[in-house]
């Protein structure tokens, strides 16, 4: 979802040059919703727009309100759906959306604040932005890294968590890996796959699908070159020891907030023992490394393995947004 999301910013910044925008965060769904809180569209006065606030069912109506002249306040919340405004198409199965539209004019200082948005979304920080409507925002600072979906209001009061989409490094290619490349991106992860085997290259990449990133890149160069920001997990998934181990070491040198490495219990424990000894990690940092990988649900082929790494990932890092 927040892939598509810098893609907003992006674009919104570009046509900010030269007219204003209105830019638009989903704060709440009720019901069935194809779009979650914290989604993004920009919009311009000539019916352009990019993103989405419900997969097609609002942006028409909306486009047409902006035409009129509607939504010229800073900020304001603007429902669809049962109590608000009626759409040409209905929403699915009686939804709801509320959504906070921002009017940004073609300023200095609103260029920048959607820069320092981008900036959030791409993983160099996370940002609280809180605004009282109708006025424009006029707090984004730097805060604990946190999921943009975490949205609070207090009355006229609006505040948002904006950061980078959950990302996934998948250290090597594997039958298993490719599974959970495909899972993570459906769960919403921007997917990165490093790789520079040459074997594994010609059997597995051609199976990737086009938005999973691949790096023809030995995993642990990659970590320790690139490290990697709070709401990444790393995973080792090729069974080749050279491989998976030195990306172990790299990896507890990183604030990711997944470490993980498949194998059986008695492979595991050889593992840690050999990065205890080699490596000289200590218990702490051993501690972060998941080995056996993944949750017990029983896993025997590169699907259901690849199903218990990515719940175990996504239990994680809900458990660490609380």
């Amino acid at each position: 979802m927040q892939q598509i999301d810098i893609s907003v910013i992006h674009q919104a910044r570009e046509w900010l040059e030269q007219q204003p925008v209105w830019l638009c965060t989903v704060l709440n769904t009720y019901g069935s919703s194809p779009r979650s809180p914290g989604a993004l569209m920009v919009a311009t006065a000539d019916n352009r727009f990019c993103g989405s606030l419900s997969g097609g069912c609002v942006e028409e109506d909306f486009l047409q309100r902006i035409a009129q002249g509607e939504y010229q306040q800073a900020s304001q919340i603007v429902r669809y759906g049962e109590g608000g405004l009626e759409p040409g198409i209905a929403l699915p199965c009686g939804g709801m959306l509320d959504i906070l539209v921002e009017y940004l004019s073609a300023t200095p200082s609103n260029i920048m604040y959607l820069e320092k948005m981008a900036a959030a979304l791409a993983g160099h920080f996370a940002l609280q932005k809180r605004l009282t409507l109708p006025e424009p925002c006029r707090h984004l600072e730097v805060t604990e890294f946190a999921d943009i979906t975490q949205v609070e209001r207090n009355g006229q009061q609006i505040t948002l968590h904006v950061a980078a989409a959950p990302r996934l490094l998948i250290a090597g290619l594997s039958s298993v890996a490719l599974y959970c490349a495909d899972f993570a991106s459906s769960l919403g992860f921007e997917v990165l796959v490093c790789e520079n085997r040459p074997e594994a290259l010609e059997n597995f990449s051609a199976q990737l699908k086009a938005d999973i990133t691949l790096l023809k890149q030995f995993p642990a160069n990659y970590l320790e070159q690139n490290s990697c920001h709070a709401n990444t997990a790393i995973v080792a998934l090729t069974h080749d020891p050279r491989m998976d181990d030195l990306t172990m070491m790299e990896a507890v040198n990183t604030p990711a907030f997944y470490i993980g490495a498949m194998g059986s219990q008695k492979n595991s424990a050889k593992r840690l023992e050999r990065l205890q000894k080699i490596a000289e990690l200590n218990p702490e940092e051993l501690h972060r490394i998941h080995a056996p990988i993944g949750l017990p649900l029983g896993s025997k082929t590169p699907a259901e393995i690849a199903l218990a790494v990515m719940a175990d990932i996504v239990k994680r890092k809900n458990e660490a947004r609380g």
